[in-house]
Formats: structure tokens, sequence, C-alpha cells
């Protein structure tokens, strides 16, 4: 039978059953068992599914993460482009008829295949890439690394738990797994799971009535680190079962470290008993790094790609790519995809054109583009900005802007005093140099310089 008619032949239940075998080759088993298996497809017109799940666990995980996999494999099977819904009807699951445990197609599983795109692991979860002497130090992240090597080298004695929270892509997963990579070498029993993963299986055990299996898994141990923990916000059997962890292994000096997104305070829908908790030990944020640091980090990575990369080169591409460190790792790859496949050499000329998706070059940004988007972004007016107001307030944002426009352009001192309101260089000079040497020790300000900074290159602004 043909992919192109199969949907005008067959029930909608049974496409997702034939869905449901391919998805299961396609991804590990405990993924499949916890969150594919007991789905029922309630609906299909038009193609569009509307597909039953037991809870709202399982909605948001699978809208979030396994949307697009189930999206490819049912135009696979049906021929054509599909929509897919997830939605909560217990009922449906429970009066749907059983079916066989073996695939409906003539296929064998693979045993606990990886999700695509999961890093190798080795140990207690841990990828053998992320450690302390491969994490590259600067402004931006050295309270967090320094608090993070103190917890490795003393678990459970101090700063516990240790909360680390910044944007994604900034190293959060790194420092982590290196803190437990350093503890694993040192005898201590760790385990490294995301909050995805810990929900997965609190899940799996409820199921299979093996929660003391589950709790002796993780209670047991010296130090746990868990991942991204702002997912459990809102789901109350989670938090519950976590709070009781927590509670579990900082009663017995048994280290905890977590990440977030965001600081526990701005967690919404998070239990006030747990947001307390993550406050006891230290919270540390991991910022943007600096240009020095993202031409460090670029250093390293070609080299230990044994890559030879020109200062120049790396000087650009991190100019080029500011935002985290996985976009910046990104463009080197692709900046060396364009030398290799194209056979050019490495040069800024090359630079420019592998990355003009990324951003626009600095001779491209007007220092008065900068002062329309910074009064925007920072709520006062370019009159203010260009004026002769002395207020705290409104001095302290014109030196924000003075610093973002001699990083983001190649204007000289006198060209920024002059979009200025015809300021003197030397007090754009000292302006500067303020803002460059307080972004060091205040995170809030270097947080806000850095969010101006991307606000820049927002490609929906019209320069």
């Amino acid at each position: 039978m043909y992919a192109s008619d199969i949907s005008s032949t067959r029930r909608p239940q049974e496409i997702w059953e034939i869905a449901r075998s391919q998805l299961r080759l396609q991804m590990a088993k405990g993924t499949y068992e916890t969150w594919v298996r007991d789905t029922v497809c309630l609906a299909h017109e038009d193609g569009s599914f509307v597909i039953g799940v037991a809870n709202a666990y399982a909605k948001d995980w699978l809208s979030l993460r396994l949307r697009p996999l189930i999206k490819r494999t049912l135009v696979s099977i049906v021929g054509h482009a599909v929509d897919v819904t997830f939605v909560v009807q217990p009922a449906s699951i429970a009066n749907a008829p059983e079916t066989s445990s073996g695939p409906l197609l003539d296929l064998e599983p693979v045993e606990e295949a990886a999700m695509p795109g999961a890093p190798a692991t080795i140990g207690a979860n841990l990828n053998p890439r992320y450690t302390f002497d491969n994490f590259i130090v600067g402004s931006a992240n050295r309270l967090a690394h320094a608090v993070g090597l103190s917890v490795a080298e003393n678990p459970g004695k101090a700063y516990n738990p240790l909360f680390l929270y910044g944007d994604s892509g900034l190293g959060k997963t790194h420092l982590l797994q290196a803190i437990g990579h350093f503890v694993q070498a040192h005898g201590h029993r760790v385990l490294y799971v995301s909050s995805e993963l810990f929900t997965n299986e609190l899940i799996g055990a409820i199921r299979t009535q093996s929660t003391d299996q589950f709790r002796a898994k993780y209670r047991t141990i010296d130090v746990l680190l868990i991942d991204d923990v702002h997912f459990i916000a809102g789901k109350e059997q989670t938090q519950e079962e976590f709070f009781h962890t927590f509670n579990a292994l900082h009663s017995a000096n048994r280290q905890l470290v977590l990440t977030s997104d965001r600081p526990p305070q701005a967690i919404p829908t998070l239990e006030e008993r747990l947001r307390s908790r993550f406050g006891w030990g230290m919270i540390a944020d991991i910022q943007p790094p600096n240009l020095e640091t993202r031409i460090a980090i670029l250093q390293t990575k070609a080299a230990s790609m044994g890559q030879p990369v020109p200062d120049s080169v790396v000087a650009l591409i991190a100019q080029r790519a500011h935002r985290n460190i996985r976009d910046l790792e990104g463009a080197l790859n692709k900046v060396l995809a364009h030398a290799q496949l194209l056979n050019r050499p490495l040069n800024p000329a090359l630079v420019e054109d592998a990355l003009a998706y990324l951003s626009p070059a600095q001779s491209k940004l007007s220092l008065d583009a900068i002062l329309e988007v910074a009064g925007d972004f920072l709520g006062i007016g370019v009159s203010d900005l260009t004026g002769r107001a002395r207020c705290a307030r409104i001095a302290l944002q014109r030196q924000v802007v003075m610093y973002v426009m001699r990083e983001e352009t190649d204007a000289s001192l006198p060209q920024i005093g002059q979009a200025l309101g015809g300021r003197d260089h030397t007090t754009i000079m000292h302006g500067y140099d303020k803002i460059a040497t307080e972004i060091e020790q205040d995170p809030d300000l270097a947080r806000q310089v850095a969010d101006l900074r991307s606000r820049l290159y927002e490609p929906v602004r019209v320069r």
C-alpha cells in the first residue's frame, strides 16, 4: 500500500498504531514506554491528528520534545503534510482496546536506542567533553566557576544547594557536569539528570509501582545534579517528590546542584517551599561572555579540532556571534565548513559571507540606530540621552550607550561624542571605561548591557 492513499483506507487509530510502531524504533525504550505507548488517536481530519494522552505531564513533554519527530513519522506514513495536537483525555486512554505488545510492522525494535542528537555519556550520565579542564573562565562566569569548583572539592560542606542560572547556551550544563566528573573522580557517587528525565522516571515508577526503587536511586547518592530544574514548575506530583528528595539529601549533607534559565524567585508556578530551599546555599548567574572570553573559547575549540584559525578570523567570529557559547561554536563550525566545502582561504571576507545570517556588519549599524533602539529599550527619550541632564539614572544609561556604541561600531570617540549631543571624546572614554569596569562587578548591569546589544540585531527592527 502506498503512503499516499493509506490515510483514506485506514481508521485513524490504525494509522496511529503504525506510527507508534515506527516511533518505537526511533527512540529509547523508556521514552517510548512513558510517553507514547498509551496514547490514542482521537480524530483525524484534513491532515490534522488529535492525540489523546493520559495527563498534563505527557501533553507538555510530547508537545515540547517529540512533536517534530511524530509529525515526520506521520508524514512518512500518510504521504502529505500533517498537524498534530495533544489533548488530555484519560478516559479515552483507559477505554482504548489493548494492542499487541509488538509493533504492527515486521521490524524489531532497537533496544534502548538513543534519542537523535543525544550526547555520548559515561558513568553517571556525564558527557566526557564537559570538564573543568576545558571550561573557559571569564568575567561573565568567574563567580559561578569558583563556587562550582569549591562545591566539587568539598561536596555537601558549603553552598548546598548550588543554584546556577543563565540564558540557554552559556555553559550551565558544562559547569554542572564538570562538577560531576570531579566528584566522581574523587570517589563520590554522582548522578546527573535533566528535570525532564526525573519527571519521566517518576511517572514510570508510579505506573509500575516501583517508587521505592526510584527513591533509592535518587536519595542514596552523594551528589545530585539536576539540569533545567524550572521544568518541574507547575507539575504538582513532580514537585512533591523532588521536595522530599531534596530534604532527604540535604539533611544527610549530600550535595545538590541545580541549573535553571532564571533565578528561583522568577520561576512561575514553582512551589514556595522549593523556591526558598533553592536559595539556602548559593545562587550564581552566568552572563554572556565578553569579547576576550569569546576569543579564548574559539581558540580552545579550534585547537581541540586540530584546525589552525588565524587570529583575525577568530576575532571577527567573536564579534559577530556574541549571544551565547552555542551560537559561538556554531559560527566557528559554519566558517570552517565554508572554507573546506568551497575551498576558500580562512580570512575575514569568508567570515562575512558565512555569517551574513547572524548579524549585520558593524559598519551597517549606525549611531542613530543605536540611539533609537537604546532609548526604546531603556525607557528614556533620545533627547535625554543626547541632552545635558545630570540625574544619576540618565547619566548611567547615557554611559551604557557610550559603551555599546564603541563595542558595536567602528565609530571614533569624537563621532560617538557628536552623536550624543556634542560631548568631548574624553567624556566618552570615561563613560566607556566606567561601564567596562562596572559590568565586571554588577551582574544586573552586565545583563542589561548584553540584552541591549542583542536587541540591536533583532531582524524585525528597521534601521
